[in-house]
């Protein structure tokens, strides 16, 4: 049958026209829903943190684009990539030049014959010596926790006697799985867990937190559909919690700190709560500035929205649970707190035991089933693990439990007296000082502080880095922080001393460090687009495996 070519050039026609209007409507539909998503976002973030915050957060978005467009200039571009290269060349220099006495040389591959013990320990005690930080005489903030021979020397006893061992096979090591779950019974008796709480070791405190967060997000996902889900913090959280959440494809929303107290906003946190809101955070205390949130108005949100809570105590650790018996009153914040289903500890910091310790708890054996992984199809046979890593070196263990026996709750409760106590001695003097004041309400170790113009805080920084202090530089607001610890005690007046002469000479001569770490804080503050940083940031990671 023939079909007329102006039937057939109408139909053809027709059925382009048809699909070119739905096209039409498709697009027109989609920009709709992309419409009704960004009016979504603005609305809830007015609704979470107000008019004047969400406006700021817009005019945060709108310089990051356009200095994200004026970037891709080749001029502007050529000079960002060179003031980060060197940037980078700085940072590896310093790296490669060794300070210190050692004159020993680099092993980039295995010796042809092997070294006598002699050699071996006259290297490792050379390299030892590397550094210009005193930190035994307590110039460095945190980083090294314990200051006692008597609980050093036991622990390393007791790291070289299960030196070999590894938790991954209890069957042949029983009495080290009987000393991880010692660990795990006290650290829960000090924060007053409930008869069903449990936990795990891990490696540290961002391996608990992973951790905590997985289990939050399994467990939720067994209880409910969850479409997208998100985990609410303080900006004054740890960064492991935006760490886990990239991990896991959760989406992190923050909320602001009040710039007093420096503690969260707790109708914030409220209004960002919703049906796919697995967990929600509180710090007791947070690493910026030594504060610890209202955990129980915290709870109270989570345990009436039937959501996770989780205290992160890993700074706090072995200091928060004896403030009370050490004569500091400070609000309930662990177990006890009705809300309130896990607790990160980090035993390596003021536990004293080795590095590389921590623990997790959970109020229950559910959630921390949720942090597990087991496989049962494996050829290698069905195997299981309580955390990320499989093999663990069960020296660390042995050696946290020998260091917890060691010092005792009296042991514990005496050295939380005097490093607080420490803290407090630096706080009131900083008080004191003109140009100077302190960041938040600091409850327990942690002490920090920031400047009045003209003093520039990160100045202050590389002053006192001069006269051999290590402090930690701070953001949002410009800070610097110091972690007291017992070997803090017998340095404060020392600290007292050249935190006065660093500012004095500050005053006298304001240019004198403009070049330093004011100028890479300072641009790291300023630019709103951080990718330039977290190149700097990427550059200074390299340089830790460099060998030339």
């Amino acid at each position: 049958m023939k079909v007329d070519n102006n039937a057939k050039s109408f139909l053809v026609k027709f059925i382009r026209s048809r699909f070119v209007d739905r096209a039409i409507l498709l697009v027109r539909f989609l920009t709709f829903l992309r419409f009704l998503s960004i009016v979504f976002k603005i609305s809830r973030n007015i609704y979470v943190y107000g008019l004047t915050e969400s406006l700021n957060l817009i005019y945060k978005d709108i310089q990051t684009r356009a200095f994200g467009l004026l970037k891709s200039s080749p001029a502007v571009k050529k000079k960002i990539d060179d003031q980060v290269e060197k940037a980078i060349s700085d940072i590896r220099r310093g790296f490669l030049e060794k300070e210190g006495n050692s004159d020993t040389s680099e092993l980039l591959e295995l010796p042809e014959e092997g070294y006598n013990d002699e050699e071996i320990v006259n290297v490792l005690n050379a390299r030892w010596g590397e550094g210009n930080i005193d930190w035994k005489g307590g110039k460095a903030s945190g980083a090294v926790y314990c200051g006692i021979d008597t609980v050093l020397n036991v622990s390393n006893k007791a790291m070289e006697i299960f030196n070999v061992s590894n938790p991954l096979h209890p069957a042949l090591f029983p009495g080290l799985r009987q000393i991880e779950a010692e660990i795990i019974s006290m650290t829960l008796k000090m924060f007053n867990a409930p008869e069903t709480a449990c936990g795990t070791t891990t490696s540290g405190g961002t391996e608990s937190i992973i951790m905590s967060v997985r289990a939050h997000l399994n467990y939720a996902k067994k209880q409910r559909t969850i479409l997208k889900p998100n985990l609410i913090i303080p900006t004054t959280a740890h960064v492991a919690f935006d760490k886990a959440c990239e991990y896991f494809g959760i989406e992190l929303v923050t909320i602001p700190v009040d710039p007093k107290s420096g503690k969260v906003f707790i109708e914030s946190v409220r209004r960002a709560i919703n049906r796919d809101t697995i967990m929600i955070v509180g710090s007791a205390i947070n690493f910026p500035h030594g504060v610890m949130d209202d955990i129980q108005a915290l709870g109270q949100l989570a345990k009436s929205n039937g959501i996770g809570m989780h205290v992160d105590c890993c700074l706090g650790s072995f200091l928060m649970p004896f403030m009370c018996e050490a004569g500091f009153q400070i609000p309930t914040f662990d177990f006890r707190v009705s809300g309130v289903t896990a607790i990160s500890c980090d035993t390596h910091k003021y536990g004293f035991a080795p590095k590389g310790s921590s623990v997790i708890m959970y109020v229950n054996n559910e959630l921390r089933h949720s942090q597990y992984f087991v496989s049962t199809r494996w050829p290698g046979g069905i195997y299981a693990s309580p955390s990320v890593a499989g093999s663990r070196p069960g020296s660390i263990i042995a050696g946290c439990w020998a260091s917890m026996v060691k010092m005792g709750r009296q042991g514990y409760i005496n050295s939380c007296r005097d490093i607080v106590n420490t803290r407090i001695k630096i706080q009131r003097a900083i008080e004191q000082m003109e140009g100077l004041y302190v960041i938040g309400e600091p409850i327990c170790s942690v002490i920090a502080f920031s400047s009045h113009a003209p003093i520039n805080i990160y100045s202050i920084l590389d002053a006192m880095s001069k006269r051999s202090w290590s402090l930690s530089a701070l953001q949002y607001p410009p800070g610097l922080h110091l972690a007291c610890t017992n070997f803090t005690t017998k340095a404060a007046d020392k600290f007292i001393t050249d935190l006065q002469d660093s500012i004095n000479e500050i005053k006298a001569n304001p240019d004198m460090y403009i070049h330093g770490s004011s100028a890479l804080y300072g641009a790291a503050v300023a630019l709103p687009d951080k990718a330039p940083i977290e190149r700097i940031a990427l550059g200074f990671i390299d340089s830790l495996f460099a060998t030339k």
